[in-house]
């Protein structure tokens, strides 16, 4: 089962036209908010870098109050307007879900909130960033 956030937006991303789509994508990154300086500083460890992301990504997974995995991310291009949408749609949607749902997440959801026109390498990093999310995900269990 999918957590329900995230289940929502890709129901409610389905609907859309592209355009629409991508006019929602970037109103997604422009609400991205890097990890706060009380998690990490620049230059980031290379553990926390998302693999064959052309956007030098990095993300933490830091523990709610509940145990709950609470996401922060670091675009390092600023003009990485996927991935810092994707960030925030990991972050807004995932945050605070159980590590056991998040596991479950396809990695081809990429192409129902990006529409499957990506280039192979923006889709591949996208999917390396939900990768990471459901690996650290898996080993919260």
């Amino acid at each position: 089962m999918l957590p329900s956030r995230y289940k929502e937006l890709l129901n409610d991303l389905e609907s859309l036209e592209q355009s629409e789509r991508f006019e929602l994508l970037i109103e997604f990154a422009e609400r991205f908010q890097p990890v706060p300086e009380s998690i990490a500083t620049s230059p980031y460890r290379v553990e926390n870098r998302v693999p064959g992301c052309e956007s030098e990504v990095y993300v933490w997974n830091i523990p709610d109050s509940k145990g709950l995995p609470k996401w922060y991310f670091a675009v390092e291009n600023p003009q990485g307007i996927s991935a810092k949408a994707m960030a925030v749609i990991l972050d807004e949607t995932l945050s605070g879900e159980s590590p056991e749902q998040i596991a479950q997440i396809p990695q081809e959801s990429i192409y129902t909130i990006f529409g499957r026109t990506l280039s192979m390498g923006k889709g591949q990093g996208l999917m390396s960033m939900l990768g990471v999310i459901k690996v650290l995900a898996q080993r919260s269990l």
